[in-house]
């Protein structure tokens, strides 16, 4: 079974960085869209950034991080990344990796890493 392995979560004071992993196997993650998720509490889910697959990649971001946060993938390593920066109290939630397989049909969550940004 597929499985999401994330990291990178953790506590930053306003205006830091952050950069979020997931790593996914091999066959899977190649012919996956991977994106990134968010959950504060009391909210609903939302897409914070995805990025297609294939050779020539398309990005998408939500309007309120846009500019601020960057996803990439390296396809060496299985492995998508969030780099988050300029981050704001209200980046604050539990951020969730996603693998939508364009094969298989898969749709894959990881376990969700906590992100808090907190003076």
């Amino acid at each position: 079974q597929v499985q999401l392995v994330e990291s990178g979560g953790g506590l930053v004071q306003p205006g830091g960085s952050l950069r979020l992993s997931c790593a996914a196997s091999g066959s899977f993650f190649r012919f996956s869209t991977m994106g990134w998720y968010r959950q504060a509490p009391g909210k609903k889910r939302e897409l914070v950034a995805s990025i297609t697959s294939g050779d020539n990649t398309t990005t998408g971001y939500a309007y309120s991080v846009k500019g601020r946060f960057t996803i990439s993938r390296d396809n060496a390593k299985n492995t998508v990344y969030l780099q988050m920066n300029s981050l704001k109290p209200e980046d604050t939630a539990v951020y969730y990796c996603n693998a939508k397989n364009g094969v298989t049909r898969d749709d894959v969550w990881g376990q969700g890493t906590q992100v808090t940004v907190s003076s």
